[in-house]
């Protein structure tokens, strides 16, 4: 399965995710102006029954769509992915680069490593 998504899909898992299921009005409804045209987002629709992201049942003449996979499941993946091929695949790699480039406040850093104290107290007590 291919578990990368286009901007556009990504935008409609989004909402799909949000709505939990739901028909391709719905969908657009979600969209802020100028929304998508109605087949645009049934094409997107069909990619992602094709990579495995949604199912769908028929409904009177149309269909539902519903997600396959759930959100925390692609963030996880996409995060995987994206310190693979970004970070060497290292997590350290990342946080370095984004606290030495200023991108990360002090405060920032602070709560991270009181998450981190937190997550080895919580593994040690396994």
């Amino acid at each position: 399965m291919d578990l990368t998504l286009t901007k556009a899909e990504e935008k409609v898992m989004k909402i799909l995710w949000s709505l939990k299921k739901g028909v391709i009005r719905d969908v657009v409804n979600e969209y802020d102006e100028p929304k998508p045209a109605y087949t645009t987002v049934a094409t997107i629709f069909k990619i992602l029954e094709k990579k495995g992201f949604v199912g769908r049942k028929p409904i009177a003449n149309t269909h539902e769509y519903y997600p396959l996979i759930e959100r925390g499941e692609y963030t996880r993946n996409f995060m995987k992915s994206f310190i693979k091929n970004y970070f060497s695949n290292s997590f350290k790699n990342m946080v370095s680069e984004l606290s030495s480039k200023e991108e990360m406040s002090t405060k920032d850093m602070e709560e991270l490593i009181e998450h981190f104290q937190h997550q080895i107290e919580a593994k040690n007590k396994k």
